[in-house]
């Protein structure tokens, strides 16, 4: 079983930028070993003549073709806004006040 040692642990807090304390360096360090873990057995399982999975499901994007149209104009674009002005959408502040 790989174990990851409280050093390298301590290594991968400086890379991230985290600091961590003794109880988080313990915790994070059993997390690691038990994903570790998981992911050696499934290595051991998975043979040479098992294909790499992403999805168990089959998946196909099915996409609409892709055909020019026309475009809205400026008026039928802005024919449903509650509020316009200079041929723009008014929309209330959110940020405050500048």
């Amino acid at each position: 079983m790989p174990t990851f040692t409280r050093e390298e642990i301590m290594h991968l807090g400086n890379l991230a930028r985290i600091a961590l304390t003794e109880r988080e360096i313990d915790s994070i360090s059993g997390e690691l070993n038990v994903i570790a873990d998981s992911i050696n057995k499934v290595q051991q399982v998975a043979g040479e003549d098992v294909p790499p999975t992403a999805n168990p499901v089959p998946l196909e994007a099915y996409l609409r073709p892709d055909t020019p149209e026309t475009p809205l104009t400026q008026e039928q674009a802005l024919a449903g806004a509650p509020v316009k002005e200079n041929g723009m959408f008014v929309a209330p502040r959110i940020l405050g006040e500048e």
